[in-house]
């Protein structure tokens, strides 16, 4: 059982003493190296010289249980070979290093060619609606981009003055319709809720309720405001006594649901821009990243200033991750501000002693406004202000900033985890994981409390293809096919993967049952009405963690088609006919339903073959039939078929 709140004793950041180990002796650094012939993943660490052993754990990527070791290799070892895998499958691992320093973990997601993902679920873009008038433009091109990633997008404009019960609510009936939601993205000021009676940092002047966007992506908890009555903290905000619209509770009373991030640049004042300027620039940004306009080095950077911290090791959230993300030569502990004046890092970390407005030791809010910081996913810890909504906070700083930065959290108390980032996972499902978290994964004093929360768009990934351009949709009349071409991406690909959605921000199904290699493509069995076409680009994408297919961006756009006759009584998906058009042999699959016969009728509607299905899969020799328009019919659910 959760306790409704916190212990005052947490040892104070300014007051800890220095102990001789570091933040990297708490982490395990891995890395994979996949093979196809013979299928296995190999898992690979540095040598440890104080190691006394290992002890090796693998779980489903969905479980939350490591159960029983499978390996424990002496502490001479350096990888372990994993024969007992399968391509196409994730496989999560846990090593854990015994030493005489310290006992540490790391943790992996690997696979051997891992399939795409057509569809991520549907993403809410809650939009404050001070900054709409200002925006329009950019919001859809958002809306686009998320789309171009295979959510579904619904938008919804909330008042700043909105409760938090209010906002809630909205969210909650949108997963209660449509339990595929998966992402809530918080744009503006949406309205702040605050919990608890806690102070992670420490200290007993910031004792009491703190922002709590966990609050949006719990599904299922029950919040109160009748019981915590503290106002000893010296920032009003954080004062809670009933009755005041703050929630008592200080741990999530169940786990969430939702990967939620929140872009809100209210209240920065040391920026020159005013807010809805700074939010433009964010969206230009988080644009440029998607698209591939700009670019960031397959590096980590890590910026230590508190050390092994008495065991808690507050930078090991960076290299217990940063390992499995950009392979463990590529961590380099150097000065977060100076370092990033010239150099791109893909992931960056940096922690100190801090205030609400910087981090002894790695910088200030100052400096996102003045420098140039090449980073775009970035993490800082330090005392304060991971109560984000302060002003000029130093958390949402990154987010203003001019150049590439568009995610960053408070990642220390508790330690945040990333490694299924490495396979195509956004960021808002590592922010999910770690709100989550209190056994699954490495844990410390403030696992599951309220204040964890994501800056920045969740459904934002690590790796980035430029994606086709100029999507083309031509057809020539009624029943007749879809003709679509494109201009290829200027990046090596495999090829492209076609979709269709009846909307705009729909659910996009893919069409193309292979890679197309070309830059056309032909639906024979459009759907009546409007028809919106996306097209992705596809490459194998090689990591540190294995290897999996990644898609760029889709490049979209609609066409309408006329359907009349038999070819109306066409079905979505439950019938599937490949290749299309064929020669001598067709594949007919049913999902959804298994009728026993299937029948070949010519563009009259009469009937030439009766062939029985062997499951949901047979194949029809078509040799016997001249060249033309034939439908594949089960019962009502009809495909057009073109025999070549």
């Amino acid at each position: 059982m959760k306790s409704a709140s916190c212990f005052l004793f947490l040892l104070l950041f300014i007051f800890q003493p220095a102990l001789s180990q570091v933040s990297s002796d708490y982490a395990v650094l891995l890395t994979a190296t996949v093979n196809e012939n013979p299928v296995s993943i190999t898992l690979h660490w540095p040598a440890y010289p104080a190691a006394t052993g290992y002890t090796i754990y693998r779980k489903a990527k969905n479980s939350n249980n490591w159960g029983a070791s499978i390996a424990t290799p002496d502490g001479t070892a350096t990888e372990f070979y994993d024969a007992d895998v399968v391509a196409d499958s994730g496989y999560e691992y846990k090593v854990r290093r015994t030493s005489t320093i310290a006992t540490a973990e790391g943790y992996i997601y690997a696979a051997i060619k891992l399939h795409a993902t057509d569809y991520r679920g549907k993403c809410l873009l809650l939009v404050d609606t001070t900054i709409t008038a200002t925006m329009e433009n950019e919001l859809h091109r958002l809306m686009k981009d998320i789309s171009g990633d295979c959510w579904s997008v619904k938008r919804i404009d909330v008042s700043r003055n909105d409760s938090v019960m209010f906002v809630k609510q909205l969210i909650r009936n949108e997963y209660l319709q449509d339990p595929e939601t998966k992402s809530v993205l918080l744009f503006g000021h949406v309205p702040v809720p605050y919990s608890g009676a806690i102070n992670p940092d420490g200290h007993p002047d910031h004792y009491g309720a703190w922002p709590f966007d966990g609050f949006y992506a719990d599904m299922d908890g029950d919040y109160t405001d009748y019981d915590v009555d503290v106002t000893t903290a010296s920032r009003q905000e954080n004062w809670n006594v009933p009755g005041d619209g703050k929630f008592d509770q200080s741990y999530f009373e169940s786990d969430l649901t939702l990967q939620v991030g929140r872009v809100d640049l209210f209240n920065l004042p040391s920026f020159a821009e005013d807010e809805a300027t700074l939010l433009k620039n964010y969206l230009d940004k988080d644009h440029d990243f998607r698209a591939g306009n700009f670019t960031a080095s397959s590096r980590a950077l890590i910026d230590d200033n508190f050390g092994a911290f008495g065991g808690e090791a507050f930078a090991s959230v960076g290299w217990r991750s940063f390992s499995p993300l950009v392979g463990d030569t590529a961590v380099h502990e150097v000065d977060y501000f100076s370092s990033m004046q010239s150099q791109s890092y893909l992931w960056s970390y940096g922690c100190g002693g801090g205030w609400y407005q910087g981090a002894s030791g790695v910088g200030s809010t100052t400096e996102f406004v003045n420098d140039t910081v090449q980073t775009v996913f970035t993490c800082l810890f330090g005392s304060y202000f991971g109560d984000w909504d302060a002003v000029d906070d130093f958390l949402r700083a990154p987010l203003a900033s001019k150049n590439r930065a568009l995610t960053c959290c408070w990642a220390g108390r508790p330690y945040w985890h990333f490694h299924h980032m490495a396979l195509g996972e956004p960021i808002g499902y590592s922010a999910l994981k770690s709100q989550n978290n209190c056994t699954t994964y490495m844990a410390n004093i403030c696992c599951g409390w309220v204040h964890i929360a994501l800056m920045g768009d969740p459904t934002l990934r690590m790796h980035v293809i430029r994606p086709a351009s100029d999507l083309q949709l031509s057809v020539i009349g009624e029943n007749e096919p879809v003709e679509m071409t494109w201009n290829a991406t200027d990046e090596e690909v495999l090829g492209y993967y076609v979709y269709r959605s009846t909307s705009e921000f729909g659910k996009f199904e893919r069409i193309s049952d292979t890679i197309v290699t070309g830059t056309s493509f032909t639906d024979w069995n459009p759907e009546n009405g409007t028809n919106w076409y996306m097209v992705r680009a596809v490459r194998l994408e090689e990591t540190p963690s294995g290897s999996y297919y990644n898609m760029s961006e889709g490049v979209s756009d609609s066409i309408s088609a006329i359907i009349t006759g038999i070819a109306a009584l066409d079905s979505k998906n439950e019938l599937s006919v490949y290749p299309n058009p064929a020669t001598n042999l067709v594949m007919i699959r049913c999902t959804g339903f298994n009728e026993g016969k299937v029948y070949v009728l010519d563009a009259a509607g009469r009937q030439l073959m009766e062939v029985s299905m062997n499951g949901n899969y047979q194949t029809i020799g078509l040799t016997s039939l001249p060249q033309g328009i034939y439908f594949i019919q089960s019962v009502n659910v009809i495909k057009k078929l073109v025999k070549q």
